[in-house]
């Protein structure tokens, strides 16, 4: 496992590894135990839509690759507890046809876990902010031109400025402090078109 990122971030990088989180269960496992904290099977099961037995399963699976850890720190040892190995998890993607097609099946469950959750922070979120927090909620849709190390370059920025924040849990947060989730998508485009010339959107050329 590498810690090696400004976020503590699991790191995967085998295609088997990532073949095996890409299972809607697994992902849910995965994300309550980082999100709350240690858990058995049997605590995890009305979270994850599946039985005690089949989350045990799923948990021993996952512990293979190294992505949930036994936790000793239960009082009761009746049953096994289970940690996620670290606050959250990032994958590269690997070389050859294998490892092209475990990132698409893992960034496809990743997609679809996601898809809905503007709208439930909307209907169930939003509601309960105070005025200040809820102005400064909302979304960017932003097309930009780049070059492969550029895009790079502005992901690794983004990420030095947000890890203060992102481990801020190492320490007490200030009283007025919520937590906050920013969804971030980075989707290049084929590169059917050529970027647009300045100008080309009939405004003046800076």
């Amino acid at each position: 496992m590498s810690l090696k990122n400004p976020y503590g971030d699991f790191e995967i990088s085998e295609p088997q590894a990532l073949r095996a989180l890409a299972h809607p269960v697994r992902l849910a496992i995965l994300e309550h135990l980082q999100r709350h904290g240690p858990a058995t099977a049997t605590g995890l099961s009305p979270h994850v839509g599946a039985t005690p037995s089949v989350v045990s399963w799923h948990l021993r699976h996952l512990a293979t690759f190294g992505l949930v850890l036994d936790w000793d720190g239960a009082t009761s040892k009746r049953e096994r507890w289970w940690q996620a190995a670290a606050r959250g998890f990032r994958f590269t993607v690997p070389e050859g046809a294998e490892g092209q097609s475990a990132s698409q099946q893992l960034r496809g469950e990743m997609f679809a876990r996601n898809a809905d959750a503007p709208q439930q922070w909307l209907l169930h979120e939003e509601p309960r902010l105070d005025p200040e927090w809820r102005a400064l909620a909302g979304m960017a849709d932003t097309r930009f031109v780049a070059t492969a190390d550029e895009l790079r370059q502005l992901e690794e920025s983004i990420e030095e400025l947000i890890a203060p924040y992102v481990r801020r849990k190492e320490e007490p947060a200030p009283a007025d402090a919520r937590i906050v989730r920013m969804l971030r998508y980075l989707l290049p485009e084929a590169g059917d078109e050529a970027p647009a010339e300045p100008g080309d959107d009939g405004a003046p050329a800076s």
